[in-house]
């Protein structure tokens, strides 16, 4: 009985912080439109923090309760679930043509967040010393990155059209954009902490890492409104969407939520994790690469095809050498 109250706490928390995600962006848009801020700047703030707030606030929760393993492997899971699941099912459902800027700045920079995150968690064998993992000094130099991101973002920004941000954000009276921010918070507050709890609990019932369920459940849990965007996207023809989500995605993760992780407690990095940190360097790298195989800039049926063949593999590996 125990185990099946778990895992209904665990849906009901996925529920809980998706919804709560989805009113705060909505109505903190709302208020921010009625204070006669820019639609694209809403769209760069409210609407970008607001869908990283699900892996947000579970690795709030996990680094404040000392589960670093679940704040770990929620981000490392959820960038590779969203280049070869998310990406990769976009891809099946319609090619994803890519724009140069995307294809030259922006996946690199992704790279690039991997690269410095592997260096950061490997001080015990590079240089001998005693931790290895992020410290606060390093969350405070992911979060620096982070804000040169922003200031790239809305260098780019200026020169493109509001309307489609526009179009996005619903109007409301103040008093029902009030409430779904505070209910969008609670909903946030509450599914989190749930979520965690119950992840904790999987993994002891298990007998497995708090890691692996990180990795798997938790974070292909908080990446569905991701994996809801770019599939809708690539059912629409509308690629820039599709792909421009999942890669900005990962860059807020790493910059953004790992190293505000960092700060609040420092994450420690086992030989396992260092495993999960290199598979998200070589998904990063695989779809760099993708972008000069095949036709030139355009992610292809077969090459997400490729990518969903690649994580399922994964997915078996990991909880197998968990099992053995």
């Amino acid at each position: 009985m125990i185990g099946i109250i778990t895992y209904v706490v665990l849906l009901i928390g996925f529920v809980f912080l998706i919804k709560g995600a989805d009113l705060l962006v909505e109505g903190a848009s709302s208020v921010a439109k009625r204070l006669g801020i820019s639609a694209l700047v809403i769209g760069l703030t409210i609407v970008a923090f607001g869908t990283s707030a699900p892996e947000l606030i579970v690795n709030i929760f996990a680094s404040i309760q000392g589960n670093t393993d679940i704040a770990i492997g929620n981000i490392l899971g959820s960038n590779i679930a969203n280049i070869l699941l998310i990406l990769g099912i976009s891809a099946v459902i319609y090619p994803l043509a890519v724009k140069k800027g995307t294809v030259w700045k922006e996946i690199p920079l992704s790279l690039l967040a991997v690269v410095v995150v592997a260096l950061m968690a490997n001080d015990k064998f590079i240089d001998g010393g005693v931790f290895s993992g992020l410290t606060r000094i390093d969350g405070f130099i992911l979060i620096s990155f982070f804000i040169i991101f922003l200031y790239y973002t809305f260098g780019i920004s200026k020169v493109q059209s509001e309307d489609k941000v526009e179009n996005v954000i619903k109007q409301s009276s103040l008093p029902i954009s009030l409430f779904k921010i505070i209910a969008g918070l609670i909903g946030l507050t509450l599914g989190g902490k749930w979520i965690v709890d119950s992840a904790v609990t999987i993994a002891s019932n298990f007998g497995v890492s708090q890691a692996l369920i990180g990795l798997t459940i938790v974070a292909v849990g908080t990446s569905l409104p991701e994996l809801a965007t770019s599939a809708v996207a690539a059912f629409k023809k509308d690629t820039d969407i599709a792909i421009g989500n999942v890669v900005g995605s990962n860059i807020f993760n790493i910059f953004w939520i790992l190293g505000a992780s960092a700060i609040i407690s420092p994450l420690p990095f086992s030989a396992i994790l260092i495993r999960d940190v290199i598979m998200t360097l070589v998904a990063t790298f695989a779809l760099f690469m993708f972008m000069f195989i095949g036709k030139k800039q355009i992610l292809e049926r077969w090459q997400g095809a490729c990518f969903i063949l690649a994580y399922v593999i994964y997915i078996v590996v990991i909880v197998g050498q968990e099992i053995i």
